[in-house]
């Protein structure tokens, strides 16, 4: 009776493991397929200028996009997580100096990279937020890469990265956003500029840096990150429903809310946030309020 009873559980244990190991594989050609999958888009020209006054603008688009929480101050890139169950992300040296990819991207490929989310080869960029940059009006993107290709070389040079067994059905699951040119509409037309003022136009060309945690409702919920805390709704369901501009422009610039709370910077990028106008917090502000 033992036996038959050791028997049939090594049995069981034996076909749940060829089982997990065949979704596992399913999993994996799943996730190389949508990595490898090539993009044929039509690239939109931009004037890429090289005035100091453009590249100090571009400096702005940087700093209010969080650009340096992945890339680095200087731009020497640093990695965000090696772990070798769910992978290693980094983002990379986007400098000219030893490691970095300065060197052989032309406009173009600064193009494809913040538009479309793709490289130069077509295929799709690894965790790389293109989907909150792509509607970039053509003035701030050809500024921003303006400051980019302006910047001195730094050697910095990063191991590659890649996925781990768990990150593979992280990514199956779409818990992971590995291919963000999946999450961009590769049709749409930049506006030339966009003009700066306190509207909830502006709010909602500002909101893209929002969305990618908030989601495009704003109403929050699942993290995109890996075991990361429910995102809060901003809109105006939420609690900056509640606060006035001046409370909405407290919080965002010191990570205080009228609740009491303090916001950790990793999970709401406030000193990111810090670095818009009063005028643009308030644009933000009103387009969110906007939002049923």
């Amino acid at each position: 009776m033992i036996r038959k009873i050791l028997k049939w559980t090594g049995i069981s244990i034996a076909s749940l493991i060829v089982v997990i190991l065949i979704a596992w594989v399913v999993f994996y050609i799943k996730v190389t397929n949508r990595q490898n999958k090539v993009y044929n888009v039509t690239v939109h020209k931009v004037n890429i200028p090289t005035d100091s006054a453009s590249v100090a603008a571009g400096k702005r688009v940087f700093d209010m996009k969080g650009c340096g929480g992945c890339h680095g101050a200087n731009l020497e890139g640093h990695t965000e997580l090696d772990d070798p169950m769910i992978g290693r992300f980094s983002g990379p040296n986007l400098t000219k100096g030893k490691g970095g990819i300065g060197a052989d991207r032309t406009d173009l490929d600064w193009l494809r990279a913040l538009r479309h989310g793709i490289d130069k080869e077509g295929k799709t960029l690894f965790i790389m937020p293109s989907y909150e940059y792509y509607k970039l009006s053509d003035q701030d993107l050809g500024n921003l890469i303006a400051f980019i290709k302006a910047q001195p070389a730094v050697d910095s040079d990063l191991p590659e990265d890649k996925l781990g067994p768990l990150g593979i059905v992280l990514a199956a699951l779409d818990k992971i956003p590995i291919a963000p040119a999946e999450m961009i509409d590769h049709q749409y037309k930049p506006r030339t500029e966009v003009k700066k003022e306190v509207t909830a136009a502006y709010g909602e060309y500002l909101s893209m840096s929002c969305s990618g945690c908030h989601h495009p409702t704003f109403k929050g919920g699942e993290s995109p990150v890996p075991g990361g805390k429910f995102v809060a709704d901003i809109s105006s369901t939420g609690n900056p429903g509640k606060w006035s501009d001046e409370q909405f422009i407290t919080a965002l610039r010191t990570g205080k809310t009228p609740e009491g709370k303090t916001l950790n910077n990793a999970e709401m990028p406030w000193k990111m946030t810090q670095n818009y106008s009063d005028d643009e917090l308030k644009a933000l502000h009103l387009y969110l309020n906007s939002m049923k």
